[in-house]
């Protein structure tokens, strides 16, 4: 996974609570093996209307949003049922940092075990970056390191837990975290070879 150390970049801003995994990503695209790809369906049913064509009223495809790498969002985001599905949904379509006042508990981990950064936020701050981002472009600067949101008029910071700010600043997953230890086990197991079973 690519390490996340400050991540700058435009933020989307989605001022609706509950917003669910199958509207993340709708269970008639979960057909795909591999983890790529998913990022054309997302949010698919707010984001085009019956005919196809692009849902201009919907907040991704607002002018101002387009290109988004971060989405700011409202209570309880990723609710709903556990795929992990959601987290690659919005990781193909560009995003590396959700913002929200709360997360459903496997939604927010299975970001974290797929290099994405959900954070947790007082919900008075994420008003104000839901204010900000509705009509204009907004701009934030995600410094994992300090643990830190800035923007021209807008600072704060934000807790993370030690081993999963480790693991996304180096870009590991939990196989490159075993994969660290690959002399000891090779060396368990050839001192194990040929023991009795």
């Amino acid at each position: 996974m690519e390490p996340l150390k400050v991540h700058e970049g435009k933020a989307a801003t989605m001022n609706r609570v509950n917003v669910d995994t199958d509207q993340i990503i709708p269970k008639q695209f979960l057909k795909r093996v591999e983890r790529t790809g998913f990022g054309q369906f997302l949010f698919f049913d707010w984001r085009f209307k019956a005919d196809g064509s692009e849902n201009e009223e919907f907040e991704l495809n607002q002018p101002h949003a387009k290109g988004a790498t971060i989405l700011v969002a409202g209570h309880n985001f990723g609710c709903g049922s556990s795929r992990e599905h959601a987290p690659w949904a919005l990781h193909d379509y560009g995003f590396r940092v959700v913002i929200a006042p709360n997360f459903a508990d496997i939604f927010f981990n299975n970001c974290l075990k797929n290099g994405m950064l959900p954070i947790r936020l007082d919900e008075k701050y994420v008003y104000q970056l839901l204010q900000k981002g509705e009509n204009d472009e907004l701009r934030l600067t995600v410094d994992l390191e300090n643990q830190t949101i800035q923007s021209e008029d807008f600072e704060t910071s934000f807790a993370i837990d030690p081993y999963w700010k480790e693991m996304l600043l180096n870009g590991w997953d939990e196989i490159s975290l075993t994969l660290k230890y690959d002399g000891k086990i090779k060396e368990y197991e050839d001192k194990m070879a040929g023991q009795p079973v």
